[in-house]
């Protein structure tokens, strides 16, 4: 196959953890040629074709020059077997204008994982709408004063942009609702801006998990990201230390239903966000910790994955 991952700068990946970086390298272990690039490279001539100035790699398996890159070229899209959207949040609107260009590209004949349309259809924090059943206590709104009556009724809650990643603007406040009134201002941008309130769940401190759903099917394991020290946050990005585990039975339930739902509609891969049983996120941009769990519990995640798209794209349209 020839695969195009449109993702972040190439030079700024942390092989040792880098999710795409693990697709590429099992990729190329299949004999799959491997190109990336930005989402700026990609363009569109009206009478014409999406198309991307691409780089051409071969991964060396050295930790330091991971890359040596065999040519640039400007290709068709629809030229690849697949191309893989593994751009990193913000969802601004950059990357909404990019999913565009790649539905472009879907419709002259390229195929794109995960979906264009399905990206802007599940931002990752308020997709759990669609799955209540599965959550805690949550709020979305402009408005202070319906966060002061949803913390006057909660006590303790987690307020959080709906636009970040790695634990970044989230901030808990406990009953004494210290500082809540600068953290609306700060977080709403005195109502310019919508955010999402939920009850803390105090089964964070055994991890925040990370369940991989491919293709609708549970990963079976699960790297549970637990705050260390003082912090409310299990983020790896945020400090959190990450520790695989076995998929518990309830989790698979819930991961099971939203995988049987979402998968239909483009999403080959999916990052749960669970605290205890309840889903906090959705992640589809660019669901990550695919090294971390086959590092400790020998499972192939990468495998697992380039098996699913390798089946996805020898079915039929």
């Amino acid at each position: 196959m020839n695969l195009l991952f449109v993702a972040d700068p190439l030079e700024h990946f942390k092989i040792y953890k880098d999710t795409t970086f693990s697709m590429m390298r099992e990729a190329q272990r299949r004999g799959h040629r491997v190109a990336a690039c930005l989402p700026q490279d990609m363009n569109w001539v009206s009478g014409g074709l999406v198309t991307a100035t691409v780089r051409r790699i071969t991964l060396t398996g050295e930790p330091d020059a991971w890359f040596t890159e065999d040519a640039v070229e400007r290709v068709a899209l629809k030229d690849f077997d697949a191309v893989l959207m593994r751009k990193d949040p913000p969802f601004d609107a950059e990357y909404i204008y990019a999913t565009h260009l790649l539905e472009q590209a879907e419709r002259e004949g390229a195929r794109v994982v995960n979906s264009p349309r399905a990206l802007r259809d599940h931002p990752e924090k308020l997709a759990i709408m669609e799955f209540a059943q599965f959550i805690t206590p949550t709020l979305v709104t402009r408005s202070a004063a319906d966060v002061r009556a949803f913390h006057a009724e909660h006590q303790d809650i987690i307020l959080k942009p709906l636009d970040g990643m790695g634990g970044m603007g989230i901030f808990r406040v406990k009953a004494d609702a210290l500082n809540l009134g600068s953290i609306i201002e700060t977080l709403n941008k005195d109502g310019a801006e919508t955010i999402m309130v939920q009850r803390f769940v105090p089964a964070v401190a055994e991890g925040d998990k990370r369940i991989l759903i491919i293709d609708g099917v549970p990963v079976p394991f699960v790297l549970a990201r637990i705050p260390q020290g003082t912090e409310v946050r299990g983020n790896l990005a945020a400090g959190g230390k990450g520790v695989a585990q076995p998929l518990t039975p309830r989790n698979r339930e819930i991961a099971e239903v939203i995988g049987r739902k979402l998968a239909p509609r483009g999403l080959l891969l999916i990052g749960l966000d669970v605290i205890g049983d309840a889903v906090t996120e959705i992640n589809v941009t660019s669901p990550t910790c695919f090294q971390e769990i086959t590092d400790q519990t020998g499972f192939n995640v990468p495998a697992m994955f380039i098996d699913a798209l390798e089946k996805r794209l020898s079915a039929p349209r």
